[in-house]
């Protein structure tokens, strides 16, 4: 199997692209450490995935918190003794409003999160994949880090620069084994999803779907598997030669 005796780190574990990513990465021979806020959220990931003991241990951690990513990453070096796959998926899209309505708070969560998290993630990582000369870092950044969204400038912020960390992060690491690149998901069919839709147009989510779909060259939303795809792909040795990169995965929205 692709990923046997290999050991991933996934945060953000219990949303739709976490926990595809898991499944693959399962089902193609890894272990897995799973990290989220919950616990619940956690276990019913497990529990849904019929996760066998051995093969994963879990964490709970707010990403925003370097001493509680410090400790998670720690745990899975010592459990496993080594990380080679880490997915820096932690991501929140924070309150729908334009700028001028924009609160204090709402920017400093999401940044905390999306920016300081991914952050703390490599900060920690990294240096576990330096001593292994060998890993690949995959920071997840939304089409949000390509392209501007009315009414979400803190979330695309964010992810904007998301991007940038992951290119100086891939320059930084390059000569040493270790890659770091990005996948930019366009919508995809996931809790996160229905959130900005509902932002957009209180009670009218479904509208708000079909508008953006039709502005979608594919005229549908992605499916977080097809996201995982993806991640597995950089996370591989088939990409050993790609780094310091983003890939779109958006249906063709952002060549519009």
């Amino acid at each position: 199997m692709e990923f046997k005796n290999k050991v991933a780190l996934v945060t953000g574990a219990a949303g739709g692209i976490g926990e595809e990513t898991i499944r693959l990465l399962i089902e193609r021979g890894a272990k897995v450490s799973l990290v989220d806020l919950q616990q619940k959220a956690i276990d019913d990931v497990v529990a849904k995935l019929n996760l066998k003991e051995g093969d994963y241990i879990t964490a709970t951690a707010d990403v925003s918190n370097e001493a509680e990513v410090q400790s998670f990453v720690k745990k899975t070096k010592d459990t496993f003794g080594r990380i080679d796959f880490f997915f820096n998926n932690a991501g929140i899209e924070g309150e729908f409003g334009l700028i001028k309505d924009t609160k204090t708070e709402n920017i400093d969560k999401v940044f905390n999160v999306n920016v300081k998290g991914v952050y703390y993630g490599l900060k920690y990582v990294i240096p576990i994949m330096l001593e292994q000369k060998y890993g690949s870092i995959v920071n997840n950044a939304s089409v949000a880090g390509i392209i501007g969204s009315p009414g979400m400038a803190p979330y695309v912020g964010s992810k904007h620069a998301v991007i940038g960390i992951t290119k100086s992060a891939a320059l930084e690491v390059a000569e040493f084994g270790v890659r770091v690149n990005a996948v930019c998901p366009g919508p995809i069919n996931n809790r996160m999803m229905r959130s900005i839709e509902e932002g957009w147009a209180p009670g009218a989510g479904e509208q708000v779907k079909e508008q953006l779909e039709a502005g979608i060259p594919m005229k549908r939303y992605g499916e977080s598997e097809e996201v995982a795809e993806l991640v597995l792909f950089l996370a591989s040795d088939r990409s050993v030669y790609i780094t310091g990169v983003y890939y779109s995965i958006d249906g063709g929205k952002t060549a519009t």
